[in-house]
């Protein structure tokens, strides 16, 4: 069942999305060579404690941290470590989360480690586009599937796999609510779109193909050709007038 959420709870929700964003810009700014994901994880932490929020992804299923990092070739889920150093010409998806009054905010975002090579700053390029995409989509009287439509058109034009065994979610009350949210799929399909509906959208884009494997530590998703991924995400509300992107400062 999608729950459809008050205007008072998208405020709500917005405030998490806010502060989920300022962690996100903070872990951000605090990317370069040299740093480990153990630290980022401490920023993004302090940021999110400080405005009185609620880490969403500590003890999450047992998940050990208040980010994910996600490092090259890892998907989604890496864990922070302080043995984990960044280096120059990496990539690094930061996912983050936020809880304030019961309600979560999610995104994610894929840095450059310093200079990293054209052919994936072009990855990240046509990941966030087909983010954007997706987020058009959300519009009052669509369908579900074309938002997965719009991100599978724009990575898979781009000649990028799609990840297919993680999606995006509807988020309220809890981080994952219903409906499921593939990024690949037909258009004109699924559940009618109607305001109140509240969607955390997450291409996750790999240079090469798209099949993907867990590591042992039974969390970091890594691709299975070991080439690089990049990951994007917002939390966004459907409204009568259009989409509204929840995780922005």
């Amino acid at each position: 069942m999608i729950v459809l959420k008050t205007p008072a709870e998208i405020e709500t929700m917005r405030e998490a999305g806010r502060i989920t964003a300022r962690a996100l810009r903070s872990v951000g700014e605090a990317v370069h060579p040299g740093v480990k994901t153990s630290e980022l994880d401490a920023v993004a932490e302090d940021v999110i404690v400080s405005a009185g929020a609620v880490p969403a992804f500590k003890g999450y299923n047992g998940f050990p941290a208040t980010i994910c990092a996600s490092v090259n070739g890892e998907v989604v889920h890496g864990i922070p470590s302080a043995k984990r150093t960044l280096r120059e010409g990496d990539i690094i998806s930061i996912d983050v989360g936020a809880i304030v009054d019961g309600y979560y905010g999610d995104a994610a975002y894929t840095f450059p480690v310093g200079e990293i090579a054209p052919d994936v700053a072009a990855l990240l390029r046509a990941t966030h586009e087909s983010l954007d995409a997706g987020i058009s989509r959300c519009v009052v009287g669509m369908r579900l599937y074309d938002i997965s439509n719009a991100v599978q058109e724009v990575a898979e034009g781009a000649g990028y796999g799609v990840v297919r065994e993680y999606v995006g979610h509807g988020i309220g009350r809890a981080m994952h609510e219903d409906p499921q949210i593939p990024n690949f799929g037909p258009a004109g399909r699924g559940p009618v779109l109607k305001a109140g509906m509240v969607f955390a959208i997450e291409p996750m884009v790999n240079q090469g193909g798209a099949p993907v494997r867990t590591l042992e530590d039974g969390w970091t998703v890594v691709t299975q050709d070991g080439r690089p991924s990049a990951h994007f995400e917002h939390t966004v509300a459907i409204t009568e007038t259009g989409p509204m992107i929840l995780t922005v400062e």
